[in-house]
């Protein structure tokens, strides 16, 4: 199903995750693990991180350099077939704009369709000096480009304009927005605008980057309500495990983390009383969120999912 179904034919709370795949070379037994994990809690599908291919130069005995492409953590279709038909979970892969030209998306939606996945989260992706495109190909330089690629693809129109006949696909897009903006952007406005393009170019729905403060999500939704933004706006989650986060989340994701949940974090003992607080404070959020009819609460869980099955455990017992 696409998301946009799950949205509407709801019957219950919904809420949904994000796992990234093993780095390369290590064990899939530890996705295993952590699908297994969630799986009691009827989760109605998973996003799949990707990440763009990487340049290294490595100097050789002769002191020239070689250039070497690589991809630290490869295998997001595969996972996502995984999902699909062992786990029975709708899996939301992650496009790339970053490392990858118009032919190579293509060639990746193409996989897709065949594999039978419905969705897919059009993301710019990190803006990392690594130009691993050859010169003579185009690439999408943001995400309401991406967007656009997509939809035609679902409109049956591919790179090669001599396809005339080319079967239609037909992908539900997800696209990301940000409550307290893009770091990059100069103010929300200007942000909130940004959505309002991808909406235009075909998005279906959005979700957040994740966020501490509710009020936050709640005023970017209704100023993105008020300049015509009318697709779903899926709210983003993550939970606080330790005390260091405090400190890594706003330098990283250029976001604020409450003074409440900031100081309990502070005052915890040990991991387990640090991983209650988190626990906590999520439970609060979910909470919140839903009772001002937030259509679906998504949780950024990576790997770790004992955190989130402690709140899910939690949360079964309002819903």
């Amino acid at each position: 199903m696409k998301v946009t179904e799950h949205l509407k034919q709801a019957k219950c709370k919904l809420i949904s995750v994000e796992i990234i795949p093993p780095k390369r070379g290590a064990n899939i037994a530890d996705f295993h693990r952590a699908v297994e994990s969630i799986q009691p809690f009827c989760i109605p599908f998973v996003n799949v991180t990707s990440h763009a291919a990487e340049v290294e130069w490595q100097e050789q005995r002769d002191g020239t350099y070689r250039r070497r492409v690589k991809r630290k953590s490869p295998g997001t279709f595969g996972l996502c077939a995984l999902l699909k038909y062992k786990y029975n979970i709708d899996p939301v892969p992650h496009l790339l704009c970053r490392g990858f030209s118009h032919e190579e998306t293509e060639d990746a939606l193409i996989e897709l369709n065949y594999l039978g996945i419905d969705n897919v989260l059009a993301i710019r992706g990190d803006n990392k000096p690594r130009p691993v495109v050859p010169s003579h190909r185009t690439v999408n330089q943001y995400a309401s480009e991406l967007t656009e690629q997509v939809v035609k693809m679902n409109q049956g129109v591919y790179q090669d304009p001599d396809l005339f006949d080319a079967a239609k696909t037909n992908f539900c897009v997800g696209v990301a927005c940000y409550p307290e903006k893009h770091f990059e952007s100069p103010n929300i406005a200007f942000d909130l605008d940004v959505l309002l393009r991808k909406q235009r170019a075909g998005a279906d729905y959005a979700v957040t980057q994740m966020f501490f403060n509710n009020e936050r999500f709640f005023e970017f939704e209704k100023r993105a309500r008020d300049i015509g933004v009318t697709i779903p706006i899926i709210p983003g989650l993550k939970i606080l495990t330790t005390k260091r986060q405090l400190t890594s989340i706003p330098s990283s994701f250029f976001i604020e983390i409450p003074e409440g949940p900031t100081s309990n974090m502070l005052a915890s003992t040990g991991r387990k009383s640090a991983r209650e607080v988190g626990v906590d404070w999520a439970f609060r959020q979910v909470m919140e969120l839903f009772e001002r009819g937030a259509p679906c609460v998504h949780f950024y869980v990576m790997q770790n999912t004992t955190p989130f099955v402690t709140l899910m455990e939690r949360l079964q017992k309002e819903f």
